[in-house]
This record gives C-alpha cells, sequence and structure tokens, in this order.
C-alpha cells in the first residue's frame, strides 16, 4: 500500500455523511494530510446554515497543529462520490500560511493516475513570499 492509499484510506474512515442538526451537515468531503514528520492526520468538512463551518483540510490541519505539528508533506481530499479534489482556495491560503516551504506541498488529484501538482501550482506569486524571508 503507498502512501496516496494509506491517506485516502484514512479520509474514508472518517467521512461518514451525516446530518448532526437541522443546521449543520458533516462529512461530505474528508481530507488526510501527512506531515514532514510522517504523521497522518484527518478531518472532515461542516457545513453550518450560518456559514461559520469548517473545511475538511483545515478541519485536518487543526488537528494537526493541536498534536503540535505544522509543516505539511502531502495532502488528499475526498468528495462524497469518492473522487479526490483540489482544496478550496481559503484552504490553499491558509496552507501557504502555515510554513516557508509550503509550497512545496504536493496534493492529490487524480487518485487512480496518481496525479499530483503542488501548492505552489495552485498559489503561483503567493501574496506572502517575502514576509518569510
Amino acid at each position: 500500500m503507498d502512501i496516496w492509499e494509506k491517506m485516502y484510506q484514512a479520509a474514508i474512515r472518517v467521512q461518514n455523511g451525516r446530518v448532526i442538526s437541522p443546521f449543520v451537515d458533516a462529512g461530505g468531503v474528508a481530507a488526510a494530510i501527512l506531515t514532514k514528520a510522517g504523521n497522518i492526520y484527518v478531518g472532515v468538512c461542516i457545513d453550518t446554515a450560518c456559514s461559520l463551518g469548517m473545511c475538511a483540510e483545515r478541519n485536518a490541519i487543526a488537528n494537526m497543529i493541536t498534536n503540535g505539528e505544522s509543516q505539511i508533506d502531502k495532502v488528499v481530499a475526498v468528495m462524497g462520490n469518492g473522487k479526490v479534489g483540489s482544496p478550496c482556495g481559503a484552504c490553499r491560503e491558509f496552507m501557504m500560511q502555515l510554513d516557508k516551504n509550503s509550497g512545496d506541498i504536493e496534493i492529490l488529484i487524480d487518485y487512480e493516475t496518481r496525479k499530483t501538482v503542488t501548492l505552489r501550482e495552485l498559489v503561483p506569486d503567493w501574496w506572502g513570499e517575502t514576509r518569510f524571508e
């Protein structure tokens, strides 16, 4: 089993799309991140009627930060249909702000072929680059 399979399976295990209340749904998307230290953290999206929810990727990142880490190596986001997808703009921005090397984060965009892109490819000419110098 390769690392993408491990991460994909970790995300699928927590996905479990569900209704929490008349105002909150969870698990439409699940994400797994692999840290530079080799740990996998997961999260699910939490959608709310008042738009105060959280994307799966940011939920996984919050889990990582809660556990004392802040450097991401790889990311996979699994949609409700089992396909992988690219992080939204807010998640891309959040990841870019974590570390000076965040542009090197590898993101799986095709599970079957294992095609990846770097975060830098998704966020070219990032506005905050010079603040890390």
